[in-house]
């Protein structure tokens, strides 16, 4: 039941536990008791609403940053990576293998300008950080799982939701 009920609300965490326990047979009380286990266990992390900021007129730069680390004995990468967690600017951080940067940051910032200067202020000069680059996102074809920009689709995916 856990796993149906978690796929049911990533690819849709407006539903009900009604709704959820419709799905999958069940009653709604089971349905609301299993999300609030999940919950306490931090299973179920928070919940994301997607926002085409473009559509408002909101001047909105995302960014994805990749971040060459060099790792403390003992520590690794995640003493460095929970403090890159801390910035307001940073929305994700990921511990990378394949790749020549250590951490992928995605942030976001009101402007080219402000993104560098996050960068070039806050990033760059951490004790264990070797180098960065920074790769600024033109356009979004789609995000968490959901098609931006194309009407068509996003009206049968609400759609579904409902």
């Amino acid at each position: 039941m856990r796993t149906k009920i978690l796929e049911l609300m990533e690819n849709n965490s407006r539903l009900t536990p009604a709704e959820i326990a419709a799905m999958i047979d069940t009653d709604e009380e089971s349905v609301r008791n299993e999300i609030k286990k999940l919950e306490d266990e931090h299973i179920i992390c928070g919940y994301h609403t997607l926002i085409d900021w473009d559509k408002l007129g909101e001047d909105r730069v995302s960014a994805l940053i990749g971040v060459k680390i060099s790792p403390v004995r003992g520590e690794g990468f995640d003493r460095i990576a929970k403090r890159i967690s801390r910035f307001e600017e940073v929305k994700s951080v990921f511990l990378m293998s394949g790749s020549s940067n250590d951490l992928i940051l995605s942030i976001e910032g009101e402007s080219l300008k402000a993104i560098s200067h996050f960068v070039y202020e806050k990033i760059a000069p951490m004790d264990t950080v070797v180098s960065t680059a920074t790769y600024f996102v033109l356009k979004k074809y789609k995000d968490h799982n959901v098609i931006i920009n194309d009407e068509h689709a996003n009206d049968e995916r609400i759609q579904g939701m409902s």
